[in-house]
């Protein structure tokens, strides 16, 4: 399968700082985390969409449709169990609906995008044992968390490269 490039919505400091505290608390309890994800650019997000390949055109529309409404304010919320056998934990994502219906205008431009629409999501752990959910929601909790999202960036898995398309004023 190819690296996938991506673009993301990322939290300002005190959100990163948030879901950062999700973090330690699965590694502090010997759970899986993205802790255990050593990259540099392995940063608190919200993927906006992710391909093979990133057109022109998704990047464009997403600076004009997204980076114009830096900062956005949303909820992390629910916890969330996606996939099959191994399992990606992550925060539900409450976001305003214009939020949604520009994200959705960057994906159409991506036809080969990694998933269709779109649930908006700051991962916790991934590659997660079945059997460990339980103990994993009992160390999260329930509590909802504010982020601020201030920076869209580009991910380009080919040259290991961070952009900022755009970020909050």
């Amino acid at each position: 399968m190819p690296r996938l490039h991506a673009l993301e919505l990322v939290p300002d400091d005190a959100g990163q700082d948030a879901v950062r505290r999700d973090w330690q608390r699965l590694r502090d309890a010997g759970l899986p985390s993205q802790l255990d994800h050593g990259s540099a650019t392995n940063t608190p997000h919200l993927s906006v969409v992710s391909a093979p390949a990133l057109p022109d055109a998704a990047i464009d529309v997403a600076h004009a449709r997204l980076g114009s409404l830096l900062p956005v304010r949303a909820r992390a919320a629910g916890l969330l169990v996606l996939g099959g056998a191994r399992v990606t934990v992550a925060r539900a994502v409450d976001i305003d609906d214009d939020v949604t219906r520009r994200v959705l205008a960057v994906r159409v431009q991506v036809p080969d995008r990694q998933h269709l629409g779109w649930l908006p999501h700051v991962t916790l752990a991934r590659r997660v044992d079945r059997a460990l959910i339980q103990q994993m929601v009992d160390v999260l909790g329930h509590e909802d968390v504010v982020l601020t999202l201030a920076e869209l960036r580009r991910w380009d898995p080919e040259r290991g490269q961070v952009t900022t398309i755009a970020q909050a004023r």
